[in-house]
């Protein structure tokens, strides 16, 4: 019992952690039709910036300050770069995102190295939250649920209780509509995708003193988030939600079962025998393959439900 509640609790923390990365792809993709394959590479780019900022004015001023400037970098990115693409499918919008990640790395490299910064965790959240049997929970990690919690709120409020949310999805699905009521559409979507990816930086200011700021921190992730957003059906904000904490919950229980898959089998009454086809497989500890459950999840979702637990559009 003890394992399950700290295991489900730290899955949630992680879980939300991936949700704060995959809301900005989310909207990105459900506003304009543009998978954004740099988006890791913002997350990497606000904790770089986070980094920075706080070594002059601290993390506070940092949390705002760092993915406003993301923010602006992905506006300007779509404006002078991505709005020219835009014209020639999503094969170019895919390629040049793709450049503009190889591009972000080497840069971080440049200017602050290739190994990792010492970007900490601030003094007053450096501590536990509370105990639960024997063991600390902690209180960084319920920041960062917390903001994960207000982001999805804030954003839920944005485009259903606001006039600029109404425009924004408006200009989506009628733009010649939008545009003649006085408003400037390509502007709307460079403030989505320039929204989009100061989430995503807001994201790497939480995570990256959390776990660690490096220059293959957007690598690891990478993948991730797309299998969020996957199995969470394409361009909805609750389904990554709801993805991103059974992926979260789902990795974290398994990385501490140490039992193999054989010793599964055999609870059920199957035994495994060394003439049992793929032995060698079925006796690989649930640990050792928990880094692949998402991915295999994935695939399921794409076979059973290709629209995602509540998408309403596939591929």
């Amino acid at each position: 019992m003890e394992y399950l509640t700290i295991s489900i609790l730290n899955g949630i923390s992680y879980g939300l952690l991936l949700f704060m990365l995959s809301s900005g792809l989310t909207l990105i993709f459900s506003m304009m039709g543009v998978l954004n394959f740099a988006h890791a590479s913002f997350y990497m780019l606000g904790a770089y910036f986070a980094y920075a900022v706080s070594l002059f004015v601290g993390f506070w001023p940092a949390l705002i300050i760092a993915p406003l400037l993301v923010g602006v970098v992905g506006a300007l990115f779509e404006k002078y770069c991505l709005r020219r693409t835009h014209r020639f499918g999503h094969v170019a919008e895919l390629v040049v995102t793709f450049g503009l990640s190889y591009i972000v790395v080497e840069l971080v490299q440049l200017v602050w190295g290739r190994g990792s910064v010492d970007y900490r965790i601030p003094a007053v959240l450096n501590g536990p939250l509370f105990t639960l049997y024997g063991t600390q929970f902690p209180m960084y990690r319920g920041f960062m649920m917390l903001v994960a919690l207000l982001m999805l709120l804030a954003i839920w409020l944005l485009l259903t209780r606001t006039r600029i949310g109404l425009v924004i999805q408006a200009a989506l699905t009628h733009p010649q509509a939008v545009e003649s009521l006085g408003h400037n559409v390509p502007r709307v979507f460079m403030l989505v995708f320039g929204g989009g990816a100061a989430l995503a930086g807001l994201a790497g200011v939480i995570g990256g003193n959390a776990f660690v700021t490096e220059p293959g921190m957007a690598a690891s992730v990478g993948s991730i988030i797309f299998v969020v957003v996957v199995v969470g059906g394409m361009g909805s904000l609750g389904g990554a939600f709801l993805a991103s904490l059974l992926i979260g919950i789902l990795q974290t229980l398994a990385v501490g079962i140490d039992s193999s898959l054989s010793g599964g089998l055999a609870l059920l009454g199957v035994a495994v025998t060394p003439d049992t086809f793929g032995y060698s497989l079925w006796n690989l500890r649930v640990s050792q393959i928990a880094p692949m459950l998402p991915y295999l999840l994935m695939v399921l979702i794409l076979i059973f439900r290709p629209k995602g637990l509540l998408g309403t559009r596939e591929g």
